[in-house]
């Protein structure tokens, strides 16, 4: 393929288009769309026109398309908003494109509720996960508009709100944008059913509650347990160490309440969170503290962190080491198989001369030191703070 028109379209059955455009389709030949796309322009196309269905795996598509030097591409709405023509540029980089754009269906939606949309936060759930829109929420973000897929339905996104507690939103749904006979514009109902495609506008009508430093008293311990939390001072200025502002993904290893993960997640919405606890019953716990502080969308892994395959999950540039259990070294030799190269590790060591002499055991602040010493990584000035009555910490984090 050398050249291709891509034409963007409504759900309409009586297409309007500018002189150009039908131009276009009728001196094409090669044509291509999904197959409803293919069903509201095939009274339009020209006599012998052959047509090119856009279909998964889409590298057998564009194997058809490397037999045509011109296609003629129909795409909804604007096919540079999330559209086909991204898709087709990454593909084809040296290829002549034209675009001639039609609403998108969230500018549709929004013509429809009589809205402005200047300020409108888009985010696509179509092939994705929540991760975009987790972050939204939890940014508090006015307009949210949603692309949704059959998996990520109006029921399904509500649902997620509801368990995290994001119940601030007026949602509205709009379902076959454009279709004369089939279009509906209405208020969220739990006990609706809503046709595909569709899109959603949340509206906020308050907002959301919360908090710069979680009380320590708010979340729910393992066993009641004080000590078996970062403390709240502490646990700032760990996100501090981790310079997490210029990081994309963080590992939480050993995270027992899911504190230090909870409050990088509401601080820090852009990144992707990956919680590692050898013990199964914190899985529960911190599922309930962070729906408790709206808090969706950290990934949980349950095991030791040595013998978990870690292959296929998102690899750190930022990672806190909550718990040991001895095995520091291991550990670290386990992260640096995976951490970025500009990636920091950081953990929180009790100085307790007292328990130093009481135990045979060597300190976490020696394991720490002989672990980057034999590891090759660069120690940064460790930061030293005291809590109440608490032991004094020092804050200890190294670089590649």
């Amino acid at each position: 393929m050398k050249t291709c028109d891509i034409i963007g379209i409504s759900d309409s059955r009586k297409q309007w288009f500018p002189p150009e455009v039908t131009e276009s389709i009728r001196n094409g030949h090669v044509f291509s769309g999904g197959k409803r796309h293919h069903e509201i322009m095939m009274p339009l196309l020209p006599e012998g026109a052959v047509w090119i269905d856009i279909t998964v795996p889409l590298d057998k598509v564009f194997e058809q398309y490397e037999g045509y030097d011109h296609i003629v591409i129909f795409a909804s709405g604007d096919p540079l908003f999330y559209g086909f023509a991204n898709t087709l540029q990454r593909e084809f980089p040296h290829s002549q494109m034209k675009v001639f754009p039609s609403f998108n269906s969230l500018q549709m939606l929004a013509h429809r509720m009589c809205v402005p949309y200047h300020d409108m936060h888009v985010v696509s759930l179509t092939g994705r996960d929540w991760q975009r829109l987790d972050e939204a929420l939890i940014n508090g973000e006015p307009m949210i508009g949603c692309l949704t897929d059959r998996t990520k339905t109006p029921h399904a996104i509500h649902q997620r709100m509801v368990e995290y507690g994001y119940d601030n939103y007026l949602m509205t749904v709009g379902e076959n944008l454009g279709n004369e006979e089939k279009e509906r514009v209405s208020l969220y109902d739990e006990h609706a059913t809503y046709d595909h495609p569709n899109c959603l506008i949340l509206r906020s009508t308050r907002s959301h509650h919360s908090l710069f430093g979680i009380p320590d008293q708010e979340f729910t311990l393992l066993d009641g347990r004080e000590k078996m939390i970062t403390k709240m001072p502490l646990r700032l200025l760990t996100l501090q160490a981790l310079d997490l502002p210029h990081r994309h993904t963080f590992w939480d290893i050993g995270f027992c309440t899911g504190s230090v993960s909870i409050e990088a997640r509401l601080q820090f919405p852009h990144l992707h969170i990956e919680a590692f606890e050898i013990r199964p019953e914190c899985e529960a716990i911190i599922q309930e503290n962070a729906r408790r502080f709206g808090a969706p969308g950290i990934n949980i892994h349950i095991g030791d962190f040595c013998s978990l395959c870690c292959d296929n999950v998102a690899a750190p540039d930022a990672v806190f080491i909550g718990g040991h259990g001895g095995q520091l070294k291991a550990i670290m030799e386990k992260v640096l198989r995976y951490l970025s190269p500009d990636g920091i590790i950081v953990m929180n060591s009790v100085t307790s001369a007292v328990v130093n002499q009481m135990t045979d055991r060597p300190s976490s602040r020696q394991l720490w030191d002989e672990a980057c010493q034999e590891l090759g990584l660069q120690q940064q000035p460790p930061l030293r703070i005291q809590l109440n009555d608490y032991n004094p910490i020092e804050i200890l984090s190294c670089r590649k």
